[in-house]
């Protein structure tokens, strides 16, 4: 008992935990990364696809023979070769055989696969599959020695490691996958464009990405629709294997007559599930937010018809599909990521270039193994001829030897000079191919092999005619799978960058003038007309006016809090009638204890100065006050006790500043610089707390005015007061209001 427990410890080692994980985590990483989520680069197929089209060539389901249920396809691949779940696996082959996911199917299903509506396929028991055209070419070799087999995970069958691929399936099907530490999305390509590049490829090894985009033009998507994407941007997507590429719905305007029409859907973009596409539609229509918009219908049969119908016959079409474009996925963005496993087994992110190299230096590899193959078999097989015309030439003794001699074998080989293999051929021969007919037709296959062994001796030796070979073999593809055939037709088009469209309020929202009100407490409205804003206007008990502008319905007005921060909203989406309208905070998240220091009306081009209470400040313009969220924009930094307090649009050169002790000074504009966030500058200096009570911006030719009894005083003479930024200033001239304020509010 001791001696085990001493060698049981003697196994135990001591390792430091974080080193293990990593160690483990790296295992299955990896694990991921190859055997499971990136795909090879020569066939383009992760290892549940391979051995799923492997398991459905070993049961005989080749396109001329009759299906099988797809549940004993799955059953096949997860007990011989793919032990991971059934409906993994089925859900592998059910994506094979969609047209609306594959470019080009590798599997022909029987039954419901699924739609292009999202959804899902019949359970695999009701479900039956054979291979396509294109699956075989892709296996086409596998029994000519083209590529290496492994054991599978039990060591009870083989496997192929990769498939021959006469067909470029990677860039022909794409793929998608996301493994550890990185991801794969290469999109589906047309045949005939990349055939075109891998023949002008054997004949210009040297070639730039630039001469490739001349063939593969782009993406060419299962599901058509648009792609939009200048030149320069597809050259550089396929340089570095990333980039983007932006696809539309293809649509078109259908005349109604007396100036009616509707738009008609035909293609979506890739990978978009069509009901949920309408269901967006619908729901933004049902929220208001399509005004150009009244219906939308789904027509379609086998092919797709959606049904736009404007709000009325003078809603621009154009107009309409833009904004549809920017709020659904009737236009999306497809990220490409060529990032492959390489013939070395290593993932890497390729240009298209090197993805053509790869695939034909395999086929080349595959061309070389198929020749030596041939050539074996031809070398057997003139071996047996050459023992049967030596047993024709010598058939009476032949016939005594295997007659008397006890050991005919032995005595044929000595006799004749033959092989092993030869004598065995001889001896084996009926006694009905011993007839004259029988020896012209070895003569002739003789000679046959013999001229086709010379060639294949010629093929191995000579490069250049093995390219030649390879060129013949893309041909025989691109004339079998290429645009000439319904499969292989182009099905996405191009479409030049559009022109921006902006989409304005002013396109949905009708323009008329109202009045905006903001009371002391937050409570905002909008009135009808422009309403003299020195009105009385009614409000709840121990409210008042803060403040109140004109505005047009198609305007966005911005607030500024004492924060700091800007918000905006829709002028048209402020509350009108007789109520005292909707706190503001509904419409943008002001904290508990913030409140609206200024409300103006958006201008392009304008610019303003923001300064907080105690006299710091910075100019800022209209770009960096817009905001599309409700929760603001902060622009202000506050120091602690501070708050901001004014947001006055620049209209002239010259700044007023005055502050709680009655000193006034007035600077040149070009003093405050121009920020886009921050704390600003000081406008005053002031001693203790003081603050500082108002700022106004004016031209130094009309000078700066004030509230004084009897009306507005504009005092012209400013050599008192001026200075620079950030002195203290003079005291305010005679009849100054009490309130330090320049103008009423």
């Amino acid at each position: 008992m001791e001696e085990q427990i001493e060698n049981t410890e003697q196994k135990i080692h001591d390792v430091k935990l974080k080193e293990e994980l990593s160690k483990r985590y790296l295992s299955y990483a990896m694990s991921t990364i190859v055997a499971r989520s990136l795909p090879d680069v020569r066939d383009g197929l992760k290892p549940v696809h391979r051995r799923l089209l492997y398991a459905m060539r070993q049961l005989k389901l080749d396109p001329k023979s009759g299906f099988k249920k797809c549940a004993r396809v799955v059953g096949d691949v997860i007990g011989k070769y793919h032990p991971h779940g059934d409906s993994a696996v089925y859900g592998a082959m059910v994506r094979l055989a969609q047209d609306f996911s594959v470019r080009y199917p590798l599997v022909d299903g029987q039954g419901n696969f699924g739609n292009i509506d999202g959804d899902g396929a019949a359970a695999m028991r009701y479900t039956e599959a054979r291979l396509t055209d294109f699956a075989i070419a892709l296996m086409e070799g596998l029994n000519e020695n083209a590529v290496d087999f492994a054991d599978t995970y039990d060591g009870e069958e083989l496997e192929p490691v990769v498939m021959p691929a006469a067909v470029p399936n990677l860039l022909c099907n794409g793929t998608s996958g996301i493994a550890v530490g990185m991801a794969t999305n290469i999109p589906p390509h047309n045949l005939g464009e990349v055939a075109d590049a891998l023949l002008y490829m054997i004949k210009n090894p040297d070639c730039s990405i630039t001469d490739l985009v001349k063939f593969v033009k782009g993406p060419d998507f299962p599901t058509g629709g648009l792609i939009i994407a200048d030149q320069q941007a597809i050259i550089d997507a396929y340089t570095h294997g990333k980039g983007y590429f932006r696809i539309r719905a293809k649509w078109e305007k259908e005349d109604l007559g007396k100036g009616q029409y509707q738009i008609i859907i035909t293609e979506i973009p890739y990978q978009v599930i069509k009901s949920k596409l309408i269901e967006k539609i619908a729901q933004l229509l049902e929220d208001k937010k399509l005004p150009l918009l009244a219906d939308v219908r789904d027509e379609s049969a086998h092919d797709v018809r959606i049904v736009l119908e404007p709000k009325n016959r003078t809603v621009d079409a154009n107009l309409l599909m833009e904004h549809l474009f920017k709020q659904t996925e009737l236009e999306i963005r497809f990220a490409m990521n060529m990032n492959v496993l390489s013939s070395e087994g290593v993932p890497k992110v390729m240009s298209l270039k090197e993805v053509l190299k790869e695939y034909l230096n395999h086929r080349h590899l595959v061309l070389i193994r198929k020749t030596r193959y041939r050539l074996d078999k031809i070398m057997a097989r003139l071996e047996i001829l050459s023992g049967y015309l030596i047993a024709y030439l010598n058939l009476d003794e032949v016939i005594r030897i295997i007659r008397e001699e006890e050991d005919s074998k032995q005595a044929l080989i000595a006799t004749f000079k033959l092989t092993e293999n030869q004598a065995e051929a001889i001896l084996n021969m009926k006694l009905r191919n011993l007839r004259k007919l029988e020896e012209e037709e070895i003569r002739a296959e003789f000679d046959d092999l013999t001229t086709e062994k010379n060639g294949l001796e010629t093929l191995l030796g000579d490069e250049n005619l093995r390219m030649e070979k390879l060129a013949t073999e893309i041909n025989e593809i691109k004339e079998k799978f290429g645009k000439k055939t319904a499969l292989g037709k182009r099905k996405s088009q191009f479409a030049d960058m559009p022109e921006e469209v902006e989409i304005t309020t002013e396109v949905f929202v009708e323009k008329e003038p109202i009045t905006i009100i903001l009371s002391q407490k937050g409570w905002i409205r909008s009135m009808k007309g422009y309403i003299p804003l020195d009105e009385e206007f009614k409000f709840k008990e121990d409210d008042s006016l803060q403040c109140a502008i004109h505005a047009y319905t198609t305007d966005k007005i911005i607030l500024f809090d004492t924060t700091g921060k800007f918000f905006n909203i829709n002028a048209h989406e402020i509350p009108s009638g007789r109520g005292f309208g909707q706190p503001v905070r509904l419409m943008a998240e002001l904290g508990v204890n913030d409140n609206i220091c200024a409300m103006f009306v958006f201008e392009k081009g304008a610019k303003y100065i923001v300064a907080t209470d105690y006299g710091y400040g910075f100019i800022i313009d209209e770009g960096h006050i817009v905001t599309q969220t409700r929760n603001g924009r902060k622009i202000l930094n506050l120091a602690a006790g501070e708050t901001a307090a004014f947001c006055k649009k620049i209209t002239g050169d010259m700044v007023a500043v005055i502050g709680e002790n009655r000193k006034l000074l007035v600077f040149k504009l070009e003093e405050i610089p121009t920020m886009a966030r921050g704390h600003g500058v000081r406008l005053q200096k002031y001693q203790g707390n003081m603050k500082m009570t108002d700022i106004q911006i004016f031209k130094a030719e009309e000078g700066f005015s004030y509230n004084r009894s009897g009306g507005t005083t504009t005092e012209k003479e400013l050599l008192t007061w001026l200075g620079h930024r950030a002195q203290v200033g003079r005291l305010v001239p005679f009849g100054f209001p009490k309130n330090n304020k320049f103008l009423k509010e």
